[in-house]
């Protein structure tokens, strides 16, 4: 246990993963058990066959990450699961295994949010590198003020202002403040329902992503309107204040992108598509590039420029409004190529620093559930007995 290992959980939606992380950022092992066959016919995630994969898929994984990592249960300093968001039954199935193991070893049991540990997949990286630099493990990494995250994924689109205050010279304690949200579909819920509806598989990020570059981004002028939020009453939970918050707001161009294929009497040409990629076993983006023609192609990059470039904006502007010292980019949408080259343009423009996630932490994985945990194992702070799944969890305070 002198180590600081610590095996993290995530069951959140629809990947099943576990991993072994020492003191929060070496990573000995992370395997992943991908539903996405599973889930492909459907073009989404069905929350019950989920469930369901989790249950048949968490004790071998958990084998296997110990495999990997050379390590036995005895090694192992703490368990760190997810405790939200996500689906309920997916979580449940998480927890649950993570409750009975922590109990049986006796070991402190830590429950994560998904989105820190998306904001830790970054800081994880950033003390990897360090590391290689110093050959040591270094303490975690230390924002000079704080840090503004973009969490950007199929369930999420939230920005987070995070600082991080070191106690008594350790491990750095770190407190989120939410000052970014979306009103309807997150980011790469869009990505998926385009993706669906114009006859690509699932999930639909990596299809629009491989596609785009063989199209004219400035084809299809796509417009955001003026997002008016909802107004809360006052101390109402999760209430933000539209003052210093920035909305986003997706539902509005899948919608558009659905009036142009009507428009431009495309549904033959989807339904073609749709066949044919069907009927290929293990089909891949490239297999879609000869069934789209010029219109399509011209659609598909003009969509992905215009949620790209609305989450730039909004990012940008609420970095210079807080006074953020650098950006982080997490979540399944941040593997998107096009966001990477126009974010890192933008920020080098602004000289400003900005991180990514490598492309295998961009998406769920536990080593940043791992990672997340660590903090919070050396600052004591350990589940309550009754955890449970918390399907809409918060992180952080909102915005004042």
């Amino acid at each position: 246990m002198a180590d600081g290992l610590i095996l993290g959980i995530e069951t959140s939606c629809d990947e099943t993963a576990v991993a072994v992380v020492r003191q929060g950022r070496e990573i000995l092992s992370s395997v992943v058990a991908s539903q996405i066959p599973i889930h492909s016919p459907y073009g989404g995630v069905v929350p019950e066959l989920a469930s369901r994969e989790h249950l048949r898929n968490i004790l071998p994984v958990v084998r296997e990450a110990l495999e990997q990592a050379r390590v036995g249960y005895e090694d192992l300093a703490a368990i760190a699961v997810t405790a939200g968001p996500g689906l309920a039954g997916a979580l449940l199935v998480g927890i649950s295994f993570a409750k009975s193991l922590a109990f049986a070893l006796e070991r402190p049991l830590i429950a994560v949010n998904h989105l820190e540990g998306h904001i830790h997949a970054v800081l994880l990286e950033e003390a990897r590198r360090q590391a290689a630099d110093q050959e040591v493990l270094p303490k975690g990494p230390l924002p000079e003020r704080q840090v503004l995250a973009l969490v950007v994924s199929g369930g999420h689109t939230h920005l987070y202002l995070a600082e991080a205050r070191r106690r008594n010279g350790g491990e750095p304690v770190w407190s989120y403040r939410n000052v970014g949200r979306t009103v309807d579909d997150a980011a790469g819920e869009a990505f998926d329902k385009v993706a669906k509806l114009l006859g690509l598989g699932y999930p639909g990020g990596p299809w629009i992503d491989a596609l785009a570059p063989h199209g004219n981004p400035e084809a299809v002028p796509f417009s955001f309107a003026q997002i008016k939020a909802k107004a809360h009453r006052k101390g109402e939970p999760g209430a933000l204040n539209p003052a210093t918050t920035t909305y986003f707001s997706y539902s509005g161009i899948k919608t558009a992108v659905l009036r142009y294929t009507h428009v431009h009497e495309m549904e033959a040409s989807i339904e073609a598509r749709r066949a044919a990629l069907a009927a290929m076993p293990n089909a891949k983006p490239a297999d879609a590039l000869p069934l789209c023609d010029r219109r399509t192609l011209d659609l598909i990059a003009s969509f992905q420029r215009s949620v790209v470039d609305d989450l730039r904006r909004k990012t940008f502007r609420a970095a210079e409004q807080f006074g953020a010292d650098r950006v982080l980019v997490s979540g399944g949408v941040a593997a998107n190529r096009e966001l990477r080259v126009r974010f890192t343009a933008e920020a080098a423009e602004r000289n400003l620093p900005i991180a990514f996630p490598s492309l295998t932490l961009s998406t769920d994985n536990a080593a940043m559930i791992a990672a997340a945990a660590w903090p919070k194992f050396v600052a004591g702070e350990c589940a309550p007995e009754g955890l449970t799944a918390e399907p809409s969890l918060a992180l952080g305070a909102s915005a004042r």
